[in-house]
């Protein structure tokens, strides 16, 4: 797996906001960044829903339940979108938490960067959520500095095609 340089900005995010939204188009590694994170914490600090799946959102049946019961792990819902009534029940958890101390580290939120999420979560989220742009790979991530020229050129064009 290539290691995303995104990870590091995450992280910072994570440590400073309630919330924190990561979006970009489809299939530029959201998921597999957000799983990186989860693997990295430990599930003992991170849980992971993904809501296309009937299962997850079962979960999510009564979200301040759900929630209250993970309140000290990080919550990444994946596919936001298909949830979006859970935006309200995120702030009033987040005003709760904040009011006892807790201030970051809450929830990261996935999705692809439509203007409905924005939006939504804007108009809800309003100074508890910071976006965060993920973009395709970067040259930088693919190419490492000791490669030979002719094999980072190889790996260079291997992105454009």
């Amino acid at each position: 797996m290539i290691r995303r340089l995104a990870l590091r900005k995450l992280r910072d995010l994570l440590s400073r906001f309630p919330a924190v939204a990561l979006i970009g188009p489809r299939q530029v590694g959201k998921t597999t960044l957000a799983q990186s994170l989860e693997e990295e914490t430990g599930r003992r600090k991170a849980v992971y829903l993904d809501l296309e799946l009937p299962s997850d959102r079962a979960k999510l049946a009564d979200p301040e339940l759900y929630f209250s019961a993970h309140e000290n792990q990080l919550v990444i819902l994946d596919e936001i979108h298909r949830a979006p009534e859970i935006f309200q029940t995120l702030r009033a958890l987040i005003d709760r938490r904040r009011r006892q101390g807790k201030r970051s580290n809450q929830f990261l939120l996935l999705g692809s960067a439509s203007i409905d999420l924005l939006k939504q979560s804007s108009e809800s989220l309003a100074g508890r959520l910071v976006t965060m742009e993920l973009t395709p790979f970067t040259v930088p991530e693919v190419v490492r500095p000791n490669e030979t020229p002719a094999r980072r050129q190889k790996k260079t064009d291997a992105l454009w095609v």
